[in-house]
């Protein structure tokens, strides 16, 4: 019988292994290439695949996405495969390569492509997001794997490229060009969103909808009012006007954090330079978090309902365009793999995990989408993106457990 408590006690002892990796990956600024200097996953996906082959895991393959932007003209994502007794299903932790800039260097102390060790504390650009889940996904393996173990079912390590930009060249191509490495039993650990207390079990998000309203009347001079349509008027009252989305999509689900569908303007696009004419054109948009109970063409249908009103009584042209539209479903809340993270959250660290669902956007929704059970956690202090973000090693040991439990008891 396997020793679940010496499995523990080697991830305890793997500091150094946590330090080493860390700091190899952080020298390598895995930036999309779609962005001014960025270089992509390339360095990083070497550092890995060389880590993976010292391993020996029992399978690795480079997953590759063509993308003329690339230097090598292609975007790696990486499978690593430890073999468990019943190898027609794989425990799947999804983590990605790639980090955003390290935006503006004077508000860093150290320089964001060199790691920094400090105490608990690993700083760096991508320490936080995503290397500690994709390193805490590598301890569970390695601790069975220096013990001898087999795990129950495979394990597997799917390191995605272009997370940060959209995941076109990431899990996107993974699923549509690869989707059979993928079997129908198979369930995935995200370790990619959680929160301080550690507490935040992820099985769900809100669709997400995000309108561009372009509001058209006539432009003129500021003192003859007569002679144009103020279309900065007219957006105003349309503003004003969707705020009854939040009356027509009232209903409340106590599953999600924020119990309720947002609908709310944030973006105002600059109309005209100077102070002395009337708008004939304003743009702006909305930013929509709508419960998996509706579906976003509701949404899109009566905030256009909506604009035809204005329209109509204020003389304006009123355009509702979705520039993005994505639906998740849930992971049913009681799959195996929910209930052993959950589990095993409690037990590691002591506290009262909340399987919920969350308003932001996470790559777990395009597994869930093609039928899989997908949760998302990690413990975060949450500095991902921002100056001086670090990772910190006791989580990512803590969460490294968490995933060698859930492997384990896994059937």
């Amino acid at each position: 019988m396997t020793d679940i408590k010496n499995l523990l006690k080697n991830i305890d002892g793997y500091r150094d292994f946590i330090i080493d990796l860390q700091t190899k990956m952080t020298a390598c600024p895995a930036v999309t290439p779609h962005t001014e200097g960025g270089l992509g996953e390339t360095a990083k996906a070497e550092v890995l695949l060389k880590t993976l082959k010292a391993m020996k895991f029992d399978e690795i393959r480079v997953l590759e996405a063509k993308d003329p932007a690339s230097p090598t003209g292609v975007r790696p994502n990486i499978v690593a495969k430890y073999y468990g007794e019943n190898r027609k299903k794989t425990l799947w932790v999804m983590a990605h390569m790639d980090v955003v800039p390290p935006g503006d260097l004077a508000a860093w102390k150290t320089d964001p492509f060199r790691a920094v060790v400090k105490g608990d504390k690993i700083y760096g650009r991508g320490t936080e997001d995503n290397q500690q889940g994709l390193v805490s996904g590598l301890l569970a393996v390695k601790a069975m794997m220096d013990a001898g173990v087999r795990p129950p079912v495979n394990y597997g390590l799917l390191l995605n490229a272009d997370e940060e930009l959209g995941s076109d060249y990431g899990i996107i191509t993974v699923l549509k060009k690869y989707g059979k490495i993928f079997g129908k039993d198979d369930c995935f650990i995200v370790p990619d969103g959680g929160n301080a207390k550690g507490d935040m079990v992820e099985v769900a998000e809100k669709n997400l909808l995000w309108l561009k309203v372009t509001v058209t009347g006539k432009q003129t001079h500021a003192s003859t009012p007569q002679n144009g349509n103020n279309a900065f008027v007219a957006a105003s009252h349309l503003v004003v006007a969707l705020r009854d989305l939040y009356k027509q999509f009232n209903k409340r689900d106590r599953l999600f954090d924020v119990p309720y569908s947002v609908f709310e303007p944030t973006k105002h696009e600059a109309n005209v330079p100077n102070v002395n004419t009337i708008p004939g054109s304003d743009v702006f948009y909305v930013d929509c978090r709508v419960l998996p109970c509706y579906t976003n063409k509701q949404v899109v249908d009566a905030a256009v309902k909506i604009a035809k009103s204005v329209e109509k009584k204020l003389k304006v042209k009123i355009t509702v365009e979705d520039i993005i539209n994505e639906s998740s479903r849930p992971t049913d809340k009681n799959a195996p793999i929910v209930k052993l993270v959950a589990k095993y959250v409690k037990e590691v660290y002591r506290n009262r995990p909340k399987v919920q669902g969350v308003g932001g956007g996470t790559v777990a929704a395009y597994l869930r989408n093609a039928g899989f059970p997908a949760v998302v956690y990690s413990k975060l202090d949450e500095t991902m993106h921002q100056p001086n973000e670090y990772s910190s090693i006791k989580n990512t040991i803590g969460d490294a457990k968490v995933f060698l439990l859930a492997a384990m008891n896994l059937k």
